[in-house]
């Protein structure tokens, strides 16, 4: 399979992001946490010792600093960030530099104590970002948001992979994976389009969802967003959202995260560091809301069986459990729609307890002729390269169909770009030739000598499941 142009996100995501702003333009009252912004240190739900050690470890960075970088950097409004540096001066922690005629025209100093607090301060903890949100709006904001909330059709399928080669009945079984929002195994072949395929399931998920920067459980603080991870809705409609909301949290895209073969156990847990002194999400953590990918199920470090015993709970209960350094522990929903990548067939990676934890299995296997023959053609497109029919009947006779390769995702593209670079080094003309695909096959298979040429009567014989159906 093979994408020709970079797809969007999905078709619905505008009116889900203008429903954000209608909501955030309604009665403050009824709307949920992340849509209003705090009036007030009560309003933020934070103890006033975490606002104040927030205020004085962003002034210990600059020593004199002004109440809109306080803002900018706390992501909180003037008049909270004015409250807690009230108190700062009162406890002489900090006081006023400067005061204009506007009532941001303000700076502030840190005094000879404060100068202290705040470098004790940072060497407990060295966070100075965003202020957290509460554990509970948390969890309310991933209630709300919930991937069991979404729904795809066969249309909304269409429209997103519309410049993807792969047989209708893979993309129809994906769309029914998602609206049970069960886990989904896909198995099949290396080269097949796996990854590729998973990668590309964030472009079916509707709308937006309110992510925040950090969250605060009994003192600690835990970053949830990730830039490598959480895309922000980049649009006018999502520029009103935004200033719409509470600044602690970032209208986003539904997350897709994937972990490969580097993942382990300890990977799975709170990471606490301590020469910085707060703690890291988890990859499915930061993937609420979305999609967790574990593409390679079966090359990790860990053993298998381990593995998949860490989501069984998850899996069942819809939570996951956490332990801070200290002792406490506190649960987390496990609103993702879990998405499990392998070469394996799913009898040797488990026993039928686990597999019947699985929403679906989905084999992807090798593409039909007329597939193939058209990823084919618009890869040598893409690449600058002109491709005759007979070149492509030399590729399927004399290279796969006798050497009983099957007809992988992967396989174009590597060697169209073995073509390329030969082209481009001897300065030959762009157009695949029979000799260039006998060069970057044998290139690519490591492979001495010229292929075998087919059986006469053409009757080629492929190992059961190599080649799909024209």
């Amino acid at each position: 399979m093979l994408e020709h142009h970079e797809a969007g996100q999905a078709t619905r995501l505008p009116e889900a992001v203008a429903s954000m702003v209608r909501h955030a333009q309604a009665d403050h009252d009824a709307l949920p946490a992340w849509h209003v912004p705090p009036r007030s240190i009560a309003d933020t739900g934070l103890e006033i010792s975490l606002l104040l050690g927030l205020l004085l470890k962003a002034a210990y960075l600059h020593r004199s600093v002004s109440l809109t970088i306080l803002t900018d950097t706390l992501k909180l409004p003037a008049s909270v960030v004015n409250e807690i540096a009230a108190v700062a001066v009162r406890e002489r922690l900090l006081e006023v530099a400067h005061r204009g005629a506007s009532d941001i025209d303000v700076r502030f100093r840190l005094t000879d104590a404060g100068y202290a607090r705040a470098a004790e301060t940072s060497a407990r903890c060295s966070y100075a970002g965003a202020a957290p949100v509460t554990l509970q709006a948390y969890l309310d904001a991933i209630q709300h948001h919930s991937i069991h909330h979404t729904s795809v059709t066969k249309a909304d399928v269409t429209a997103a992979f519309h410049n993807l080669v792969a047989p209708v009945h893979l993309l129809d079984s994906i769309g029914m994976a998602l609206n049970t929002a069960r886990a989904l195994m896909i198995y099949g072949p290396p080269g097949s389009g796996k990854t590729y395929l998973a990668q590309r399931l964030g472009a079916l998920l509707p709308g937006a969802v309110p992510v925040p920067h950090a969250i605060t459980v009994a003192g600690e603080i835990i970053q949830i967003m990730d830039p490598l991870v959480h895309t922000p809705i980049d649009d006018s409609e999502a520029s009103s959202a935004r200033r719409s909301i509470d600044r602690r949290w970032v209208v986003c895209h539904r997350p897709v995260v994937l972990t490969g073969g580097e993942l382990t156990l300890s990977m799975l847990d709170l990471r606490y560091d301590s020469n910085s002194g707060f703690y890291q999400a988890p990859p499915h953590m930061k993937a609420n809301n979305g999609i967790y990918i574990v593409d390679d199920l079966g090359r990790q470090m860990v053993g298998v069986e381990q593995l998949l015993n860490r989501w069984i709970v998850p899996l069942d209960r819809g939570i996951d459990m956490f332990t801070l350094h200290s002792g406490v522990r506190f649960s987390v929903p496990f609103d993702v729609w879990p998405v499990f990548s392998t070469n394996l067939s799913p009898t040797d990676l488990s026993d039928d307890a686990f597999l019947r934890r699985l929403g679906s299995k989905l084999y992807v296997g090798p593409l039909p002729i007329d597939d193939y023959r058209e990823v084919c053609l618009r890869t040598a497109t893409e690449l600058g390269l002109t491709w005759p029919e007979s070149a492509f009947d030399f590729l399927l006779e004399s290279l796969h169909f006798s050497s009983d390769t099957p007809l992988l995702a992967c396989i174009p593209r590597d060697l169209l770009r073995l073509v390329a670079s030969h082209v481009r080094y001897h300065g030959h003309a762009p157009q695949v030739t029979e000799e260039s695909l006998c060069r970057a096959w044998q290139g690519y298979y490591g492979l001495q000598g010229k292929p075998e040429a087919p059986p006469p009567d053409n009757e080629h014989r492929w190992p059961a499941g190599h080649r799909a159906a024209g």
